[in-house]
């Protein structure tokens, strides 16, 4: 008889990346509880698709976390309950200090009460600020420009900080920018406000927008237009699961990129979601927005080598198709009108 996998706690599990990592341990065979305030998650995501217990309620609540890993046999933790509105950090960083940070170590001093000490940590590429070199390695000078990357290299610092303390082992990934839904359509981006590129261009292919806005048309790069590395969401999620599973077999704390490797400009995200819309997708150039580098795109040889982590779907046309089938689904579009 095959022992059942164990019962995994998911924070921020309602949201884009969060659900898709539920997904993908429940399709490996792991119980799963889904803790979320649902300021930005979704419900009916939960309910009708990945159907596992959800537990309403924030990180910041001691009780509410004492009382949670209690009453589930919990071997390891998923962490994705993050604010992550770059702007929003400028203007409001208290909002994000209170729950990236505050909120994180509330987490970790219940998790250690437990006894619990494995611990995945959805960090990001904004730790390092603006590249020094592309692509950009792991021992990359972290240097954050904003509040959000702030506090998220201060949760890295804390997890090794606990490491020493307290034993608490810990995988780190620093994504770069998290594009396209799951292959089935059954889960995808649904942000509100909606600030990523891919969203953006495919909500003005269904005419939710009137156009996409480009800022900056004179980079030093081959079409003058920013470039960043999209890595599919499932990808994303994939990885996640291979870091739990390197914790729970013993593994020691690492940090790892992950990214797709390739960058894809502005410009060339438009022109294929044009071309896989059949839509026209009308663009208005602006200018550069202030601390928007160049290019950023990620070196993921170490989770490759590590982790044994194999991107599936790295290839743009991959990425923008699935986001384009769930966004009709999510906005009850019909593919042929």
């Amino acid at each position: 008889m095959v022992a059942s996998k164990p019962t995994i706690l998911v924070t921020g599990g309602a949201g884009y990346i969060g659900s898709h990592a539920v997904l993908t341990l429940k399709q490996a065979g792991y119980d799963v509880v889904i803790l979320d305030n649902l300021v930005y998650g979704h419900r009916d995501l939960v309910e009708s698709v990945l159907q596992v217990k959800l537990i309403e309620g924030d990180m910041n609540d001691r009780t509410l976390l004492d009382q949670l890993f209690a009453s589930h046999s919990i071997a390891g933790v998923m962490h994705f309950a993050a604010y992550a509105y770059v702007g929003e950090s400028v203007s409001d960083p208290a909002k994000y200090y209170r729950n990236n940070v505050i909120g994180t170590v509330t987490l970790l001093e219940a998790m250690l009460a437990a006894n619990i000490k494995q611990f995945v940590f959805s960090s990001t590429c904004a730790t390092y600020g603006i590249p020094k070199s592309v692509p950009i390695p792991e021992d990359h000078p972290q240097d954050p420009i904003n509040p959000y990357g702030a506090t998220k290299l201060m949760v890295e610092r804390i997890l090794a900080d606990f490491d020493r303390a307290y034993g608490l082992k810990s995988v780190c990934f620093r994504y770069f920018n998290a594009a396209g839904a799951d292959p089935a359509g059954q889960l995808g981006e649904d942000h509100q406000p909606e600030t990523h590129l891919i969203p953006l261009v495919l909500q003005t292919a269904l005419g939710v927008r009137e156009s996409i806005a480009v800022f900056g048309t004179d980079y030093p790069t081959p079409d003058g237009t920013c470039i960043r590395d999209y890595i599919h969401v499932t990808d994303l999620a994939a990885a996640h699961v291979l870091g739990l599973e390197y914790l729970l077999q013993g593994g020691a704390s690492a940090k790892f990129n992950l990214g797709n490797g390739n960058g894809f400009s502005v410009k060339e995200v438009i022109e294929t979601a044009r071309r896989i819309t059949g839509r026209d997708i009308p663009a208005v150039e602006h200018d550069r927005r202030p601390g928007d580098p160049p290019a950023l795109i990620g070196s993921s040889e170490r989770a490759k080598t590590i982790l044994g982590w194999q991107p599936q779907y790295s290839d743009l046309e991959q990425i923008i198709t699935h986001a384009w089938n769930w966004h009709q689904k999510r906005h009850a579009i019909d593919p042929s009108s």
